[in-house]
């Protein structure tokens, strides 16, 4: 395949993750702000909002996971894009709390499935052809739709528009958006399969087990700032101005991490590229919370930005690493522990500021999370080697 229609194929996966992710899941960011003013909601009930997307997320990723699913990889991108799309725009025909929650977490359903089989599809067809260093602008665009989802929102409450049409907006640019994956992102060759054929019982060693905790750790500790870093900057007064600015920064230094984060990793080995990013976004996390200038909350909104999607990624690469006969299995396992730690966390941030009036406690247990999770991916790793050694 020529390069120009494989730099086709990897924008085609960028355009399904910025729908399927950006759009569909973190525009709840931005536009949490004016739910909490237009709707009422409290900060528990906006962490049940976001962790119901989690939640459906967990299901898709535990669905993506089965061998005996219809239908073609490809297939299932497309109908859970417009999935994504549909159940954005829905979330402004209801004020219905419970309904609210319902269509979160279908969202969440499809969103995991565009990550799961988008990334499947995208990444196999680059790697075909020997081109996986394409596979940066597949990811890059996460930050991209973060980046669109700030300044349409931006756009949106300057020309007085409220929350609700603030999704129907996200959801019909969704829409539109998909169009060009039909044409950018062919099928697989002959069904072709995207994991190598298990071979014997799938083995967790210490340093595997180490790496399935610390993504949980991951999905803890950075969605808490990612669900609420736009209603921090809003309780300030003096810095209401910057609630857009800072996601729309969350999402320009999300573009090139994967790219940064993967080049750092061939360079000093994928686990410390992961133990360094960690102790970065735990940086910019403590960040949030303590500090309360413009120039804080672009610090943090840039560290946020810029470790969160190179961590999924050198993850799920390490994953496979690890286990390179069971791949689908592990990557199954990985997006579980991650789902259930972003899941946790915004209903826990929630409940903690009805009981203490901030997010400084679920902050710093994120971060003490973060470190956690630094540590055990670096150093279980050298007991492991040292062990095989002796």
């Amino acid at each position: 395949m020529p390069s120009k229609d494989l730099i086709l194929v990897a924008l085609g996966g960028l355009i399904s993750l910025a729908v399927g992710l950006a759009l569909a899941r973190f525009v709840y960011t931005p536009i949490l702000p004016y739910m909490e003013s237009g709707l009422g909601i409290t900060k528990t009930q906006a962490g049940l909002i976001a962790s119901a997307n989690f939640l459906g997320y967990l299901f898709g990723a535990v669905l993506a996971a089965k061998e005996n699913l219809p239908g073609s990889i490809r297939g299932w991108l497309l109908v859970s894009l417009l999935v994504c799309a549909i159940t954005t725009m829905a979330m402004g025909w209801t004020t219905s709390f419970n309904l609210l929650i319902i269509l979160r977490i279908i969202g969440g359903c499809a969103t995991a499935f565009v990550m799961i089989f988008g990334s499947a599809l995208v990444l196999t067809r680059l790697a075909e052809q020997g081109r996986s260093d394409l596979s940066a602008v597949h990811f890059a665009g996460v930050g991209t739709g973060i980046a669109i989802s700030a300044v349409l929102i931006s756009f949106l409450a300057n020309t007085g528009i409220e929350w609700q049409g603030m999704w129907i907006w996200s959801g019909g640019i969704s829409l539109i958006l998909i169009i060009p994956v039909f044409f950018l992102v062919p099928p697989l060759k002959q069904q072709q399969t995207t994991t190598v054929a298990p071979v014997g019982k799938p083995v967790f060693s210490k340093s595997l087990k180490a790496l399935v905790a610390a993504y949980f750790l991951l999905g803890f500790g950075y969605i808490i700032t990612a669900t609420f870093i736009s209603a921090l900057v809003r309780q300030i007064p003096e810095l209401q101005w910057m609630q857009s600015i800072v996601w729309l920064v969350v999402g320009i230094a999300a573009i090139p991490s994967v790219a940064w984060w993967t080049w750092l990793g061939a360079k000093i080995g994928n686990r410390h590229s992961y133990g360094i990013a960690c102790l970065f976004l735990a940086l910019g996390v403590a960040i949030s919370v303590l500090g309360h200038g413009e120039l804080a909350f672009l610090v943090a909104s840039a560290l946020l930005g810029a470790t969160f999607m190179g961590l999924t990624a050198l993850g799920l690469v390490s994953a496979r690493e690890l286990m390179p006969d069971h791949v689908r299995q592990i990557m199954a396992v990985m997006s579980i522990a991650f789902g259930l730690g972003q899941m946790i966390g915004p209903t826990f941030a929630g409940y903690a500021h009805e009981i203490y009036g901030s997010f400084l406690v679920p902050s710093f247990v994120a971060v003490i999370g973060l470190i956690i999770a630094a540590f055990l991916v670096v150093f279980i790793k050298e007991k492991d080697s040292s062990a095989a050694k002796s």
